[in-house]
């Protein structure tokens, strides 16, 4: 009975805090905050977030962790960008010519959810194969990715991008039925991601390795295999994140992402997943990013100091760590 409790609790309680956040911003800030332009905004702003903790959730439901995402999300972005550019030159010799500007576009986004899915393919194998922790290996791929892309771009930005790509981004154009591009794929990918576990016998596999590992062995799981797809689908959706990002913001840059691992993994936590694994949901994880997505937000409009939003943030996430974990100890 408790267990039951507990669950309805967690369930129930992230989308109970999210409307008691924005009443209270929508008071202190004497309804600014509610303003239709501001809420799209919010959705905007969590967009990115969002897509990098659906493919966390799927790792943390497994048991492990992605530590890597924000510095894949840089480096792909970085690339992508470049070659919709400048192309691709090595050694001398043209690998991928400069693109014409109708073509440089979807060339950007393949090359960096490629790139994305390489690096988590690579991050699934050290740990399926090798039985690695995954905080060592994701966190060894976070430092390779980050000072990969500062030594691929020498530090700087990659600029003077198509201006049809910024509506990729959610700039001017980049909008339909009045909501932004990066919040149809935040909701498409979504979608997918709740059906894929929900409805799939992979999905149920997820939370069976996440569960008892040995378990799900022996019942004829191929646990190496579910390790690494999860891992594959997480650098997927950081590499589409940084193709986003960086038409977001006009420029794929080498300091993108910064700290969005922490976010995510924040978000995945308040929306009701277990760090111990086979426990979570995308409903869940959507709500928790939305939340830290009204936080930011409304603290900046509250006027609160930039140095406070960190200390906030930080306490909110311990919250939701001390959280999961009365949760265990209640089953």
């Amino acid at each position: 009975m408790n267990a039951l409790k507990t669950e309805r609790f967690s369930r129930y309680s992230i989308a109970i805090y999210l409307l008691l956040l924005v009443l209270f911003f929508a008071l202190i800030t004497e309804g600014r905050f509610i303003e239709e332009r501001n809420l799209v905004n919010i959705l905007l702003q969590s967009a990115i977030n969002t897509i990098l903790a659906v493919g966390m959730t799927l790792v943390i439901i497994t048991g492990g962790i992605d530590l890597s995402v924000g510095s894949v999300l840089a480096l792909c972005g970085l690339v992508g960008t470049d070659i919709m550019v400048n192309g691709l030159v090595l050694g001398g010799r043209t690998l991928v010519p400069k693109p014409n500007p109708v073509l440089g576009i979807p060339m950007a986004m393949l090359v960096s959810c490629a790139l994305g899915v390489v690096i988590g393919w690579w991050n699934g194998w050290l740990i399926a194969r090798w039985n690695i922790a995954p905080f060592i290996v994701t966190l060894a791929t976070m430092t390779i990715a980050r000072g990969t892309a500062f030594v691929y771009s020498d530090g700087k930005p990659v600029g003077n991008l198509p201006e049809a790509f910024n509506r990729l981004g959610g700039g001017t154009g980049g909008e339909v039925l009045g909501i932004p591009v990066p919040v149809w794929i935040a909701i498409i990918v979504s979608l997918c991601t709740l059906v894929k576990l929900r409805a799939t016998q992979f999905g149920r596999a997820i939370y069976a390795v996440g569960g008892n590992e040995q378990a799900a062995r022996l019942s004829g799981v191929d646990v190496a295999r579910v390790k690494v797809t999860v891992y594959v689908l997480s650098g997927f959706l950081a590499g589409l994140c940084g193709i986003v990002q960086a038409a977001r913001l006009g420029a794929g840059d080498p300091k993108y992402g910064e700290m969005y691992e922490l976010n995510a993994i924040a978000a995945v936590v308040l929306g009701g997943a277990s760090l111990a694994g086979g426990r979570g949901g995308v409903g869940g994880t959507v709500v928790g990013a939305i939340l830290i997505g009204v936080l930011d937000n409304g603290l900046v409009m509250a006027g609160v100091s930039a140095f406070y939003q960190k200390v906030v943030k930080g306490v909110v996430i311990l919250l939701a760590v001390l959280g999961d974990v009365w949760q265990r100890r209640q089953r």
